[in-house]
């Protein structure tokens, strides 16, 4: 288990979405929880969304994964990218657990990267929140100011910004942690063989939210009601659009953002839903709900990394999970909050959830469906 030593009551008030903190010894005597071997492994499974990023001759390249060998690549001036491992390494999961003070929804993805000295992917703008944490090796850190930054594309694969003045510009070694807000310019190097993990939390973007809740309206067959307009009279000048018009045809389309409960669902769907693939296995034979409280008495249960899993109301009565709505059942509502808020729920709580036999079936169908699972000895270890 990783501890991290940051103050969250000062942090988010003083940097969060504001500025960027390097914090020093974020994680005491830090060890890797991957290996650049296993992610290497990783890179070469067509599931996961891998790549590397060299300069070479100043001139940059890009290559996307799966990848079969990397020798080409010699040894220098390269980095191997891997996103969301979190969703296919277990151990890794230890890693984002300290950040699950933060909004769930919010979470994007454990991000690792592999670099030989030199190896980085140049000056560039992300859009997110991003906890960058030094694992193995040192690599320099270059941030700048928030502002406007004219951006370019040495690669087609690779969109850079032109260089900046630093505000911060600092070596970090393993267990330190620099977090940077959406906007800030920034550029990291290795300086020796070098792994990093960014945790990354990510918020939509209104076109994101407008163009799912359209795809969710024809979905349903919703907002099919037409402008009207019965007090209709003559006009001199027809081309005109008057305001009054304007207005109803805006109140046309807020009538559908005023739904609460259609809007809440909806969003609280689209919220739940996953960016990247997942390493989703449905449990062949499935458990009964027998095996499930032998096998929570023994092992515990753990949600699959990646899963979101997401409610609206103090007293949930369903969950949303990876945009699927799932109904609570009658005295559900303490175990349906715990598996949303803890990816590790207490053992004794959950049996003693499974005392109700209907409660034991519905955590049976969610075990089933890959959503959470039993950790093997290997696990454990």
């Amino acid at each position: 288990m990783y501890q991290l030593n940051l103050n969250w009551q000062e942090f988010l008030p003083q940097h969060w979405q504001k500025r960027p903190l390097v914090i020093r010894g974020a994680f005491t005597n830090f060890i890797d929880p991957i290996s650049p071997e296993e992610l290497a492994g990783l890179a070469m499974e067509a599931e996961l969304d891998s790549r590397i990023v060299a300069r070479l001759a100043d001139t940059w390249q890009v290559a996307q994964g799966p990848f079969e060998s990397f020798d080409a690549w010699g040894d220098k001036d390269w980095s191997l990218l891997v996103q969301a491992v979190d969703h296919w390494f277990e151990p890794v999961n230890a890693l984002v657990a300290p950040f699950r003070g933060l909004p769930n929804w919010r979470l994007d993805d454990l991000m690792i990267s592999y670099s030989l000295p030199g190896g980085g992917v140049g000056p560039h703008l992300d859009q997110y929140d991003v906890f960058i944490i030094q694992g193995m090796g040192r690599r320099r850190w270059r941030v700048g100011e928030r502002g406007q930054h004219r951006q370019h594309t040495p690669h087609p694969d690779l969109l850079q910004v032109d260089p900046f003045e630093p505000i911060i510009d600092v070596e970090l070694n393993p267990g330190d942690m620099l977090y940077i807000p959406p906007g800030f310019p920034h550029d990291g190097y290795a300086l020796e063989p070098a792994l990093n993990y960014s945790v990354g939390f990510r918020a939509p973007t209104g076109r994101e939210l407008l163009c799912s809740f359209a795809d969710h309206l024809l979905d349903k067959e919703l907002g099919g009601q037409r402008y009207a307009d019965p007090e209709l009279q003559p006009r001199a000048h027809p081309g005109q659009i008057q305001s009054s018009e304007l207005a109803g045809l805006r109140q046309l389309m807020l009538a559908q953002l005023q739904d609460e409960a259609e809007f809440s669902h909806w969003l609280a769907g689209f919220l739940s839903q996953a960016r990247h693939e997942l390493d989703e296995q449905p449990v062949e034979p499935p458990f009964s709900p027998q095996e499930v409280k032998e096998n929570l008495a023994e092992l515990g249960l753990y949600r699959q990394g990646g899963v979101r899993c997401l409610y609206l109301d103090e007293a949930p009565q369903r969950l949303f999970i990876l945009g699927e709505t799932i109904e609570v059942p009658a005295a559900g509502a303490e175990l349906a909050r715990m598996l949303a808020d803890d990816p590790a729920p207490s053992q004794a709580a959950l049996l003693a959830a499974c005392q109700d036999a209907a409660l034991c079936q519905w955590l049976t169908d969610l075990v089933n469906r890959g959503w959470w699972y039993f950790p093997t000895q290997d696990d454990e270890e």
